[in-house]
């Protein structure tokens, strides 16, 4: 079975991926930072004995943060198929996992249950429409706290509302290279969206990656939401050709020069730390944007960049690894890509 960033989306050049995630909480139940053990127990059955009969055609797994090891829970969370907040009270969290991978249904993170639908490229509307379709499913048998003015309630006062938080994943290399991310991303607050580092809220852009995706989710439609954020969406994508163009027409050279540099290091190099390994790659795809480099599909770079993370590197050696261990098996497993 294909691991979800595998595959191939629309407009991948610049959206390497899209996702919805819906917060909800259960009346009835306190919030997960002042549950106890039992109480945390029963909901999770709650919720599983909610999801069995779901129609979707998908196999659930479910997964115990608590019988995972550290490093498998680090993977998960570098495939983005977590939350990092997941794994911070491992005696407590859990969560259901598509076999596609598409689907991650969190249960007592900050919330409740945070329900997930991740796909490749620009997908907004596949997003919601299975996302929504969890949410209406489970809404049948489990009581949501709902208030009649404020909308669905939530552990933190940003999410209060629809619960809706939907973000594109998108890779800019030349925004950031020509200094317009600044005026992108205070221009995105100015309209309640916001840019987040490649894990979510708190984390670092790396790579040229960039989380957009909205702030406010009170007073709004989910529709409205997801529309807002994909006009602006087309607009990022929009600018970054039009940036992307110019560059290659007014300094060919230079970036050429940057591409090829970062791909003879990657293509030589025995030492490899992740920080400058996705500094390189970002090159790297921004070659292939422009047709600089080609016969390589965009998924495979996204592959790529998730599995020389940290624990996806240790995972894949199955041993525990110094870190100088892991920059030399990452020289390696990308020079043997390359």
């Amino acid at each position: 079975m294909k691991k979800w960033f595998e595959g191939s989306g629309l407009e991948e050049d610049v959206v390497v991926s899209t996702r919805i995630r819906i917060a909800r909480n259960l009346e009835n139940y306190r919030f997960p930072q002042m549950m106890k053990i039992e109480e945390s127990e029963k909901l999770t059955q709650e919720v599983l004995n909610s999801m069995k009969d779901f129609p979707d055609g998908g196999n659930y797994k479910f997964i115990r943060i608590n019988a995972l090891s550290p490093l498998d829970r680090r993977v998960f969370v570098e495939e983005h198929l977590i939350s990092p907040g997941l794994i911070q009270r491992p005696n407590y969290g859990s969560f259901l996992l598509r076999d596609d991978e598409n689907v991650t249904i969190m249960i007592n993170e900050e919330d409740h249950l945070r329900i997930q639908v991740l796909y490749p490229g620009l997908n907004f509307e596949e997003g919601w429409r299975l996302g929504s379709s969890i949410d209406d499913f489970l809404e049948n048998t489990l009581n949501f706290a709902f208030h009649e003015d404020f909308g669905y309630l939530t552990s933190c006062p940003t999410n209060v509302g629809t619960g809706l938080r939907a973000s594109a994943m998108v890779h800019i290399p030349c925004l950031v290279m020509t200094g317009y991310i600044n005026d992108l991303i205070r221009g995105l607050n100015k309209i309640g969206l916001t840019a987040r580092g490649i894990y979510g809220e708190g984390t670092e852009a790396i790579g040229d990656l960039y989380q957009i995706s909205n702030q406010v989710t009170l007073g709004e439609e989910e529709e409205k939401i997801i529309e807002k954020l994909k006009n602006v969406i087309y607009q990022v994508m929009s600018n970054e050709r039009d940036i992307r163009n110019n560059l290659l027409n007014k300094r060919k050279n230079e970036i050429e020069d940057r591409v090829f540099r970062s791909l003879g290091i990657l293509k030589y190099s025995r030492i490899m730390s992740s920080g400058e390994a996705m500094r390189h790659m970002s090159n790297v795809r921004l070659g292939m944007e422009m047709g600089i480099i080609g016969d390589i599909d965009f998924s495979k770079i996204t592959k790529l960049m998730i599995e020389i993370q940290p624990a996806s590197i240790q995972k894949n050696a199955m041993k525990e690894l110094t870190k100088e261990e892991r920059d030399f098996r990452r020289a390696t497993l990308i020079r043997e890509f390359i």
